[in-house]
């Protein structure tokens, strides 16, 4: 190991996005590798708005491995994270930066240490699938730095055993993660169906209705469905894989409204199969319930599905827009049944493309007020508006995967010391 005897340091920055499932994962075979009892289908977000940057800096001044998870240490010790740190590991390949005089040799780095930062620009646990921000970047991130020379798709079965779904977020576009049949898992991972150019009129409102702390992880639950839910063991065997090869043709075709219905059915069913485990869970609420009939009257009242809405383990409502005009005519009435509350700036409350406020019209609180009851509204004067029921929406695309960040200034590590900066 070269300049071993003075000190250096060397780093990487990625930056992954988010995915949201349009059929759902819920429920593994093995807990362990986190391999799932049936394959799913999503789209990942455009990682802009959604996403998780993770530096990760190697030194032989480090004493041990550490990471700081938005600003805040968080303990190494779960298995997860050592499964991911082991297996990267075992891939890495020589190293050699000449500008810093630095050549780590591929068995260095058993004995090398890292420091990890992660930070999300969306809230963490919340149902809006962080996790598997944070894994996908986290095995990239390392994965860039120590050279290991697999592509995504190797690289998704070791995101996986962080976070199963964030296997589907080393890629951008349309992501499926295919079960596999292997005991070992190795078969377990994700492939692309089609980049994020392949439908780009696709637009997406996510309504975040809480960003607090789930009150049953996505992992107990799974848990807790697989041990007691006769409806989830229907799910997996009967319905879900005609839905698959439905799903994966109406994106190839571009087709919506068979993409809507899909996505939509497939929700409801995983939230019903929730609510099938004894204890039954509790992820969607009432204002959840009530986006989702705002949805059902608008498709119903235009003919055809214009809008799909699903939902995570979590109440918040991602909402998927067939192109801009309606996703235009969506948040006018977001915005006129969940208004912000009095004295709100209307530019905080809508995050991400802003742009798209101007398209719909509304461009002040003033706009705001003077809305309409929408058209399918029957009766016009007995009208409930949900104030502060929404904490905020976020304008969004599909989007590409994970990209390495070369700017420094993006760092999330200090390149003297290796700290957060």
């Amino acid at each position: 190991m070269a300049a071993e005897q003075g000190q250096w340091l060397l780093m990487a920055t990625a930056r992954s996005p988010t995915n949201i499932a349009v059929i759902k994962y819920w429920g593994k075979r093995d807990e362990a590798l986190i391999l799932p009892i049936n394959e799913s289908i999503s789209i990942t977000l455009d990682p802009d708005h959604l996403s998780a940057t993770t530096t990760v800096a190697v030194s032989p001044s480090f004493d041990r491995d550490r990471m700081w998870l938005n600003g805040k240490e968080i303990s190494l010790d779960g298995g997860r994270f050592q499964s991911c740190l082991r297996e990267i590991r075992r891939r890495a390949e020589d190293v050699e930066d000449e500008k810093k005089g630095i050549h780590i040799r591929k068995e260095d780095w058993e004995r090398l240490h890292v420091h990890i930062a992660s930070y999300n620009n969306f809230p963490t646990a919340a149902g809006l699938a962080s996790s598997a921000a944070g894994f996908a970047c986290l095995a990239f991130s390392l994965a860039k730095l120590m050279n290991v020379k697999e592509d995504c798709g190797e690289l998704s079965a070791i995101a996986r055993r962080g976070s199963g779904s964030a296997c589907r977020s080393l890629f951008g576009g349309f992501v499926k993660w295919t079960m596999g049949n292997v005991a070992d898992g190795s078969d377990s991972t994700a492939v692309q169906l089609a980049s994020e150019a392949h439908w780009d009129d696709l637009v997406v409102i996510i309504a975040v209705v809480s960003s607090r702390q789930k009150e049953t992880s996505s992992t107990s639950g799974m848990r807790e469905s697989v041990e007691t839910s006769s409806l989830l063991h229907y799910r997996a065997k009967e319905v879900v894989p005609s839905r698959i090869l439905q799903m994966e043709k109406a994106i190839s075709c571009r087709d919506f409204a068979t993409f809507a219905k899909l996505t939509c059915a497939d929700s409801n069913q995983f939230h019903a199969v929730c609510l099938d485990t004894s204890p039954p869970i509790f992820y969607m609420n009432d204002t959840s319930h009530r986006i989702i009939n705002l949805v059902e009257k608008l498709n119903q009242f235009e003919g055809e599905p214009q809008v799909a809405y699903t939902f995570d383990a979590g109440p918040n409502a991602v909402l998927i827009a067939k192109n801009r005009k309606t996703a235009s005519l969506l948040l006018q009435r977001l915005l006129f049944y969940f208004p912000p509350p009095t004295g709100s700036e209307l530019t905080s409350y809508l995050l991400g493309d802003k742009s798209i406020l101007q398209e719909s019209g509304v461009q002040s609180m003033k706009d705001v007020e003077d809305l309409q009851p929408p058209l399918e509204t029957k009766d016009k004067t007995m009208v409930q508006k949900y104030v502060g029921d929404v904490s905020y929406f976020i304008c969004t695309k599909i989007g590409r995967g994970p990209t390495l960040l070369a700017d420094e200034g993006q760092a999330l590590l200090s390149s003297e010391t290796g700290l957060p900066k």
